[in-house]
């Protein structure tokens, strides 16, 4: 994982032999002649015109998180948001329907119900934890089965080699949303996942930097084998004169190759390669930073977990958790950074604890080096329904907690502090609060 984080995709073969992969500032590329451009738009060779649709630099990024995951191709784009965007656009058409993990990230829950239904697509919520359920969920048109590997921001866990086989049984694919856990700690490939999505803003550039997004073809997913399921993929595409599935007779994704001539290219959802450059550094170091993370994340669950003031802590590593045995089973470097707790007094509680803090930052991000924490019943799962908050796990106490790479007895000493700050609460207050904080954890 080392290795290839520093140095896959790129040989030192620009004409200067940068050790490092150059930024290439351009946005349009020079050709020899009438023909050589002519044939770039055709298909019929590979290269760059534009670099809305590609460019030297994205390419290193896209040919190392590909190597990471074990995949056979990648496209990277402009946030996490446009990659699940653009993977479910490329398999999905008006007309069919997605089976959805209820725990996800509040902005994927509100794409699903909101924009992806504009578009004609049905959306099916299920509990990930009822295998029963999902598969009773899959019907004739579905085309997706969507989960994440650990989820936002109660580090839930899938049981995901079951969720594949239960899918793969009815010729579905699964995308996961890997971002939480990035490929240093989980690949979803080798657990039956065919498609890969990141927020490399998140764990992968990991400064807190860049905007971006990646998704990856697994190599698992072959439109040619059901082809009347896929026929945008398995038939002759009349605007660009191909059929994608050809794709996989030269080892290429047919899927992203779809997914980066119309939806990348229409949306406008291009990566700039000083955007490229910035992930590309921070994966560099990937692997060490999310080992030293995940240690802080649990050591610091553990020890909010014996706190007489939480409610409850939300990680999957902690003895309570149903998920703890696929915790074991799946994740032994650790399972990243991101945890819940639910704290009494409800909002109020949420506001004393993060307000008093000093040393973590109050911030809507995750996956930096610095330790964050916000609210996300007032930030990001604010626009769901109460009854979808409660199933995310998310009540009016939760706060969400990211561990960075600071001193680990510096941050417990800034959560005592947090916590201090909510048992000088008003008694009645507290007690009022924390009664409805448990009938709606409930």
């Amino acid at each position: 994982m080392s290795t290839a984080a520093i140095h896959a995709g790129w040989r030192a073969e620009d004409a200067h032999r940068a050790v490092n992969p150059p930024i290439y500032a351009t946005s349009a590329y020079a050709h020899p002649d009438h023909d050589s451009l002519k044939d770039l738009f055709a298909r019929r060779t590979e290269g760059y015109a534009y670099s809305r649709s590609g460019n030297p630099t994205t390419a290193v990024l896209e040919e190392r998180i590909s190597a990471l995951e074990g995949g056979t191709d990648a496209i990277a784009v402009a946030s996490g948001q446009a990659a699940v965007t653009i993977a479910l656009c490329a398999l999905l058409a008006p007309g069919t329907h997605v089976v959805a993990s209820q725990r996800l990230y509040g902005g994927t829950t509100e794409f699903l119900d909101d924009t992806l239904a504009d578009l004609g697509v049905r959306t099916t919520v299920v509990d990930p934890w009822d295998l029963d359920a999902l598969a009773g969920a899959i019907e004739e048109d579905t085309r997706a089965v969507l989960v994440e590997s650990i989820a936002n921001p109660g580090g839930e866990l899938v049981d995901l080699p079951a969720i594949a086989r239960i899918a793969h049984e009815r010729d579905v694919p699964v995308v996961v949303d890997s971002t939480l856990a990035s490929p240093a700690l989980y690949r979803p490939g080798d657990h039956g996942a065919d498609v890969v999505v990141h927020s490399a803003t998140k764990y992968l550039a990991g400064h807190g930097t860049t905007l971006a997004g990646l998704i990856v073809d697994t190599g698992r997913f072959d439109p040619r084998r059901c082809p009347e399921r896929w026929p945008r993929l398995t038939t002759r595409n009349a605007r660009f004169g191909v059929t994608f599935a050809r794709e996989y007779e030269h080892g290429r994704s047919g899927l992203l190759a779809f997914a980066r001539a119309k939806y990348m290219t229409d949306f406008g959802a291009t990566l700039p390669a000083s955007s490229a450059q910035q992930v590309l550094l921070g994966i560099e170091t990937l692997d060490l930073r999310m080992r030293a993370i995940s240690s802080t994340a649990r050591t610091l669950a553990e020890r909010l977990d014996a706190e007489p003031g939480v409610l409850r802590v939300n990680h999957p590593q902690l003895p309570h958790r149903e998920d703890r045995a696929i915790a074991e089973r799946d994740f032994p470097l650790g399972t990243a950074g991101v945890f819940s707790v639910d704290l009494p007094a409800g909002e109020a509680g949420a506001r004393a604890f993060t307000d008093a803090l000093e040393l973590w930052t109050i911030a809507v991000n995750i996956g930096d080096v610095r330790s964050l924490v916000c609210h996300p019943g007032t930030t990001t799962h604010s626009h769901l329904t109460e009854a979808q908050r409660g199933i995310c796990g998310v009540t009016p106490g939760t706060v969400r907690l990211s561990a960075g790479l600071e001193d680990l007895e510096d941050l417990w000493t800034d959560l005592q502090r947090g916590l201090a700050a909510v048992r000088r609460l008003a008694p009645e207050v507290t007690a009022a609060a924390s009664a409805a904080t448990e009938t709606a954890a409930v």
